[in-house]
C-alpha cells in the first residue's frame, strides 16, 4: 500500500505542476495578443480602412499561430 500512495502523490503532484504550468503559458499567451490589440487601440487612424488593415494584419498574425500550433499536434 505503501507504493500505491507514494505514486498517486507522485501523480497528483506532478499534474498539479504541469496545470500551473499550462496556466502560466496561456497568461503570457493572453498577454502578449492584448498588448498587440493595445497597440491597435491606442492607433490614431486617418480613417476607418487603415484601422480595418491594422485589425486584418492582427487577426492573419492570429490565424498563423493557430495554423503553426495545429501543425505541431
Amino acid at each position: 500500500m505503501g507504493r500505491r500512495d507514494s505514486d498517486t502523490a507522485f501523480l497528483r503532484e506532478y499534474q498539479k505542476k504541469v496545470e500551473t504550468k499550462i496556466k502560466e503559458h496561456e497568461i503570457s499567451v493572453i498577454q502578449y495578443w492584448k498588448d498587440r490589440l493595445g497597440k491597435l487601440v491606442s492607433m490614431k487612424p486617418e480613417g476607418i480602412a487603415s484601422l480595418q488593415l491594422e485589425m486584418k494584419k492582427l487577426s492573419d498574425m492570429m490565424e498563423n499561430r493557430i495554423r503553426i500550433l495545429k501543425k505541431d499536434l
